[in-house]
């Protein structure tokens, strides 16, 4: 028979939540990276309205001239470029790197229903926002009444 044991004293009860201990002892288990990734992928966010979808996708650093966005075959592709800080010898050195850098693709399957000649990309404080409207035109769904 197995004994269950619970700690009901709030004295002996760890005041931290187990995951910001686990995340605490975890943190200087990881490798320490000190140069510039090669590339990395951006987290992105989904989002669906009335009028269409939206897509946002975290780039921070990235000028809008490095960024290059593609509708090809159903596939909507976000590529780009985040530039490193030039090394030189006056240069602070990294001592670790937790963002990235170097070059990114993201590639999202569209539905059908979206109009990929209205889509519209904006970049600001680090977020790109692609606007993918629905195709007015296009019937996806429609009730029929029975006479």
């Amino acid at each position: 028979m197995a004994t269950l044991l619970y700690n009901n004293r709030p004295a002996l009860r760890p005041n931290r939540a187990f995951n910001s201990l686990l995340n605490e002892m975890l943190r200087d288990t990881l490798p320490a990276v000190t140069e510039p990734s090669k590339s990395f992928v951006p987290a992105a966010d989904v989002l669906e309205t009335a009028q269409g979808f939206e897509l946002h996708l975290a780039v921070p650093g990235v000028v809008k001239e490095d960024v290059k966005i593609d509708f090809q075959d159903g596939q909507l592709v976000v590529s780009g470029e985040r530039k490193a800080p030039a090394a030189d010898e006056n240069a602070p050195k990294f001592r670790r790197l937790e963002t990235g850098f170097g070059s990114f693709s993201r590639s999202f399957r569209l539905p059908e229903t979206v109009d990929v000649t209205a889509i519209d990309a904006t970049l600001t404080d680090g977020i790109l926002r692609v606007v993918l409207p629905f195709d007015s035109k296009k019937v996806t769904k429609h009730h029929i009444e029975v006479r």
